[in-house]
């Protein structure tokens, strides 16, 4: 039975508080006014009573604390207790780490939230956000790139971190050498993967171009990642043609391979999507979550703390109070 008040709180066996009520009318009757012992006689042997406890007042202080003491000690036997509830996890859950380019490409404006026209890193962002709420079991890492790559923190399974994460660090400020390295990013994002057992591992790389640096290729990047047992999904964002760029203010030329995308996603068992507004970008990450789905059974847990302790404690002492009541508040000398 809860506590009122207290959501966290509730009394294990709360049948004992039922008698709280003739608990609560025993200390209303106890201390009715009685008669007096009379002296009938004037025999002298009768005054050895005279000085007996009797109840001229209403509620004595030493019945009073008997009932006060009953009342705690039917709270101890009504057990409150505090409630811990915990999620448990049975089974492993997937390994993502997502590789997002930030070159300068990404500021150009060919998509639409809403009815506003935004960028295509803001765009990225805001169907992320929605993937990662929509996987809480899976362990997730992010990792930006242009030039070479940028790891976020480690993979885990604090999702708020992620969202407060992907909401101030992935722009276009870091410190990172410009153009596009794929090759490194898929690299990097396999390395970010743990080498405990998971049921699926896998990178997701979203980028608006080719790779544009020397360096390792991705078909090379696969196949490293394949020798891993990672799938690599590759997702190519953007119109290719001639767009403005706002954030370098000028217009820049923009195209993709598509055909080294697929290669590599298929080197590694992955699949290589392309999306060119929001709605499809979003219908990729919806089928990429269907693609990678966990086996993971969440158990509800709930732990007690016991708090009868401080009732039954109390009833000892309001015992104790009584006692040395009726010892001397109580106790009446012949007058």
């Amino acid at each position: 039975m809860p506590i009122p008040l207290l959501p966290d709180f509730r009394f294990a066996e709360p049948s004992w508080l039922w008698l709280l009520l003739p608990a609560v009318l025993l200390a209303v009757f106890s201390g009715r006014r009685g008669r007096l012992p009379a002296i009938g006689f004037g025999a002298l042997q009768h005054f050895a009573n005279a000085g007996r406890r009797t109840r001229g007042s209403r509620g004595g202080a030493g019945s009073l604390w008997y009932v006060a003491a009953l009342c705690a000690g039917l709270v101890a036997l009504a057990q409150p207790q505090k409630i811990d509830h915990l999620e448990s996890n049975s089974g492993e859950g997937v390994e993502i780490a997502v590789a997002i380019d930030v070159s300068f490409s990404m500021c150009i404006k060919d998509f639409q939230l809403g009815r506003h026209q935004v960028n295509r890193l803001t765009a990225a962002k805001s169907v992320l956000v929605d993937f990662v709420k929509g996987r809480p079991d899976d362990r997730i890492g992010l990792v930006i790139f242009a030039g070479r790559p940028h790891t976020l923190g480690p993979l885990t399974v604090d999702h708020d971190w992620l969202l407060a994460t992907i909401e101030r660090e992935i722009h276009f400020k870091h410190p990172i050498a410009s153009g596009t390295a794929i090759g490194t990013a898929i690299a990097e994002s396999a390395k970010r993967i743990s080498k405990r057992e998971a049921a699926s591992k896998v990178v997701v790389l979203i980028t608006d171009g080719d790779q544009t640096v020397e360096g390792l290729s991705p078909e090379d990047a696969a196949k490293l990642a394949a020798t891993l047992g990672i799938k690599v999904y590759p997702i190519a964002i953007g119109t290719p043609g001639r767009h403005f760029a706002p954030l370098i203010g000028r217009t820049l030329t923009t195209s993709f391979d598509f055909s080294k995308l697929e290669r590599v996603a298929a080197i590694t068992g992955g699949k290589a999507f392309r999306a060119t507004d929001t709605h499809s970008l979003r219908t990729i990450f919806e089928q990429i979550d269907s693609l990678e789905k966990s086996e993971v059974e969440r158990r509800s847990v709930i732990e007690t703390t016991e708090y009868f302790q401080w009732p039954a404690a109390a009833a000892a002492l309001l015992t104790l109070f009584a006692l040395l009541a009726e010892l001397t508040l109580r106790r009446v000398s012949p007058g």
